[in-house]
């Protein structure tokens, strides 16, 4: 489960979002996609690989095989393997079967492992869709007058 000789074959990267490039929005493909740019918001989703290298900036939700990080990405990620690598930076949800953490990768989330055969388990709400609860200062938790 935890180990680095487990990985995925290769397949064919037809889908390339390049180093310059921005995307918004779903992608769906049948084969792998290589993100080198920013995708802002959306989808990614494949029955193959993502592969998020040093220079991609992503923030979205992903449904793949194996996602495998080098560059920044902040959302959730659904998958049978995830491979945080050396110098990523994840924030975010994880539910997969199988991950790996690199020397020197970051992990600011959740990680929620799953087995083969179990449902996939909805993310639970973000901060910001939860109601703002007060926080009184001052001694006793009374506001303190000006």
């Amino acid at each position: 489960m935890f180990r680095r000789n487990n990985r995925p074959t290769p397949d064919a990267i037809e889908v390339i979002i390049g180093p310059r490039a921005t995307y918004t929005g779903t992608l769906r493909s049948d084969t792998s996609i290589r993100v080198d740019g920013v995708v802002e918001s959306g989808l990614l989703q494949t029955a193959a690989n993502v592969i998020l290298t040093e220079t991609a900036q992503v923030a979205c939700e992903i449904h793949a095989r194996t996602v495998s990080i080098r560059g920044r990405f902040n959302g959730i990620i659904y998958a049978d393997r995830a491979e945080l690598l050396a110098g990523c930076h994840v924030s975010g949800a994880l539910y997969v079967n199988s991950f790996l953490l690199d020397d020197g990768a970051l992990l600011d989330g959740e990680l929620h492992m799953q087995s083969a055969n179990e449902e996939p388990t909805p993310p639970r709400p973000q901060p910001g869709a939860l109601p703002i609860i007060p926080i009184l200062s001052g001694p006793y938790g009374r506001e303190q007058s000006r």
